[in-house]
């Protein structure tokens, strides 16, 4: 069965990685529908989804995301596709809750 691997490092800390988590994963029910659980710890959470045919788990920690899916044969055709909806999902969630940049201090002239 083919398998989907991302990793992906952030600065949120762990109790912003999680408000990512979560918005991911209900993005999730609710567009694939997908059964979310979410298994909370005190260094990271998981977040293990399914359906028929796909099974993974979301680990969140304070720096990074790590994300592994085993598809089932019928979505394995799929995989680059999935891959990429997945990463583009997850990417646009960690912009949303992105720290702004911070503007340098103006000099006095």
């Amino acid at each position: 069965m083919p398998d989907i691997r991302i990793h992906r490092e952030h600065q949120l800390g762990l109790a912003t990685a999680r408000k990512v988590a979560q918005a991911w994963a209900e993005h999730v029910e609710q567009a694939f529908g997908m059964g979310c659980t979410v298994l909370k710890g005190k260094t990271s959470d998981t977040v293990e989804f399914a359906r028929s045919g796909v099974k993974g788990r979301l680990i969140v920690a304070a720096d990074h995301f790590d994300l592994d899916a085993r598809l089932g044969l019928l979505l394995g055709a799929f995989a680059r596709t999935i891959e990429s909806e997945i990463l583009k999902n997850l990417d646009e969630h960690l912009a949303a809750h992105a720290p702004a940049p911070r503007k340098a201090p103006r000099k006095k002239a």
